[in-house]
């Protein structure tokens, strides 16, 4: 608890001053004002970021928390847990949808496992496992609210290392089959709406089972009763522990001023907890891209956020976060590439 406390108390204001700056040399560069959008915006709000007008993000870092659900056992999935592992240790090959995007945009992938429930190989993948897997969140709570605690620290441990390493600028992703449906429930009770308005597909769920996963998220709330003003007890009723791990990501990047790329449905679900247990972070977070997911546009809604991509993704992993890396650095090669009007001679 005291790692996690202290990191949010170390979360702080965007730097006015260099947005300000950032702000008037981006309005001076050789171009018309505003005409490179929202990559203007995006720039802008890195140097408050970081208060520093010529930022770079030039040592990017995707860190992939895994782990397993107990609701699985509702039929709330259809592919079998074992994907999971599988899928765990293909990261650490380097072979999933997010290690190619990664690759392409030359940024490292961290995985971690904090609940997978089968054996994974853990060459290439840091075992940070609380259990195997959480428990069936419709019999009662998905874990113990020190669990939720640890997952979140695990989160922050591993983020403040790669920081220590040298990464400036931080995506989140996840692995966990069923992780759909701890997200819905995250943001049902968030936003305080019903889960027959949130609940998708997620890895391929049949279009006519969709009434069965929303009928499994309310049982979980009604059973937990999960206290809405208290985002650590939502993690711990219908969360999971790749959740968890997420949140402690987002803490962490915001307590040390870096940038944090969002991916799809089940980081937002993640935002959502981090932003409610300190608002000062949701300006330190860029939405990578809107899911494809029903309950996105919700989760969006409820966080006061846009996305910077549209693409009809939904594979997660941290893909479209790890897409979006290009946009952002995009904003800090148009700061410290291109030269102002009067740099150039131009005189208007």
């Amino acid at each position: 608890m005291k790692l996690m406390l202290e990191t949010i108390k170390n979360i702080g204001e965007l730097n006015m001053d260099a947005m300000e700056e950032a702000g008037h040399r981006v309005n001076n560069l050789v171009k018309p004002p505003g005409s490179l959008g929202r990559i203007e915006d995006l720039a802008i709000q890195l140097a408050g970021i970081t208060g520093n007008v010529f930022t770079k993000v030039d040592n990017k870092a995707v860190i992939v928390m895994a782990a397993d659900h107990g609701v699985y056992d509702e039929g709330v999935a259809p592919n079998p847990q074992i994907i999971t592992a599988i899928q765990t240790n293909n990261m650490a090959k380097g072979v999933t949808g997010v290690c190619a995007f990664a690759k392409q945009a030359g940024a490292k992938v961290i995985v971690v496992d904090v609940g997978v429930k089968n054996e994974v190989n853990y060459n290439g993948v840091i075992n940070k496992k609380i259990r195997s897997g959480t428990s069936n969140m419709t019999q009662g709570p998905a874990m113990t609210r020190e669990e939720a605690v640890r997952s979140i620290e695990i989160g922050i441990e591993i983020t403040n290392e790669e920081i220590m390493k040298g990464a400036n600028c931080i995506a989140i992703g996840e692995m966990g089959i069923s992780n759909t449906t701890a997200s819905s429930a995250i943001i049902s009770v968030l936003g305080d709406c019903n889960p027959h308005d949130v609940v998708g597909i997620g890895a391929g769920l049949p279009v006519d089972k969709l009434h069965h996963k929303a009928e499994v998220i309310r049982r979980a709330i009604n059973k937990n009763h999960p206290d809405a003003n208290d985002p650590v007890d939502v993690l711990s009723k219908v969360g999971g522990f790749e959740i968890g791990g997420m949140v402690g990501t987002i803490l962490a990047a915001a307590a040390q001023r870096k940038p944090i790329v969002i991916d799809g449905f089940i980081s937002y679900a993640a935002a959502l907890l981090a932003v409610a247990l300190e608002p000062k972070i949701k300006s330190f977070i860029f939405v990578s891209h809107m899911s494809a997911e029903k309950g996105g546009v919700k989760a969006l809604q409820l966080l006061g956020l846009d996305p910077l991509l549209n693409l009809g993704l939904r594979l997660g992993e941290g893909s479209g976060a790890v897409l979006a890396f290009n946009l952002l650095e995009a904003a800090t090669y148009m700061v410290n590439e291109m030269v102002t009007l009067e740099e150039s001679g131009i005189v208007l």
